[in-house]
């Protein structure tokens, strides 16, 4: 297995290593396949991805039920990390298990998963280990090859055709992992701009999932609140859903064969009728009124 460590930013404080799992020998990282310091200085987010992150965050922020985080983890966050499966794990003390779920709109067996995921007693734990040593933060490898292809979990992986993973976490004030996420992609969907992107987006997730397992009143959770109606004519709602997706403008036109200059114009139109600045805001306000289907 290929483990592609990002080398620690200096102004991230070092924390000792600890977690549930029994810790497992690091292996070997051949140093042609870290992403260098250089390499990261030059990731830099375009206006598109910059605008995508911002949307992601917004959302993230409305996410309150299973249902809704599992809408945006595989509608808008699929835009900055393609994944095929998304795992979590909640660490709620040292000696329990990790409550885990996951998500995925491939025909997969989630139940199986997650208990692949708590049984594992070699991927997991050295993606953490990795993870841990990396001053926490995302990590990148490749699950066919090497002494943990074998595991049960890896194999499950390379059947649904992700071997590559993006691992990231959290942690509390004294060190501890609090959470785990795993990200099943396919080979070619991750690179260092992902992890990049993993390291901004990760906390917001970790809120997100934990908020998603509280059970919230039915208010506070915003099932009873009536849809917005006739705001938006059903062209400008159309576009704005294909937003909310990460697609941009040429995009949108491809999918509803119009040209991007018409679509262009219903975004404007659109800015206007919702009183926002920006197709992030206007995103947010859809949800809010509940005319865009999280």
């Amino acid at each position: 297995m290929r483990i592609e460590p990002r080398p620690p930013e200096p102004r991230l404080p070092s924390r000792a290593a600890a977690f549930t799992h029994e810790p497992l020998e690091a292996q070997d990282v051949d140093s042609r396949d870290q992403v260098q310091p250089e390499q990261q200085s030059q990731v830099r987010l375009n206006d598109s991805e910059r605008e995508a992150l911002l949307l992601n965050i917004d959302v993230s922020l409305r996410v309150h039920t299973r249902p809704q985080l599992f809408s945006w983890v595989q509608g808008a966050l699929q835009s900055m990390i393609p994944h095929e499966v998304l795992v979590c794990g909640l660490q709620e003390g040292r000696q329990a298990a990790m409550r885990v779920d996951s998500f995925s709109t491939a025909p997969v067996d989630c139940s199986r998963l997650n208990e692949l995921f708590q049984q594992d007693m070699s991927l997991v734990p050295h993606l953490i280990k990795v993870w841990e040593e990396n001053r926490c933060q995302a990590i990148l490898c490749e699950t066919e090859r090497g002494p943990l292809a074998g595991a049960a979990l890896a194999r499950e992986f390379s059947r649904l055709g992700a071997s590559h993973v993006l691992a990231h976490g959290t942690h509390d004030a004294t060190g501890q992992m609090t959470s785990f996420f795993v990200f099943a992609c396919r080979p070619g969907a991750i690179g260092s701009k992902q992890a990049y992107l993993a390291d901004l987006i990760v906390p917001y997730l970790h809120a997100a999932w934990v908020r998603s397992q509280v059970t919230w009143p039915l208010d506070r959770a915003g099932a009873n609140k009536p849809a917005k109606t006739g705001l938006l004519t059903p062209r400008e709602t159309q576009i704005l859903q294909w937003i909310y997706h990460g697609k941009s403008n040429i995009e949108i036109g491809m999918i509803l064969e119009i040209s991007p200059l018409t679509v262009k114009n219903h975004v404007q139109k659109t800015l206007r009728k919702l009183n926002v600045l920006n197709r992030t805001q206007a995103v947010g306000k859809a949800l809010a009124l509940r005319i865009v289907n999280p």
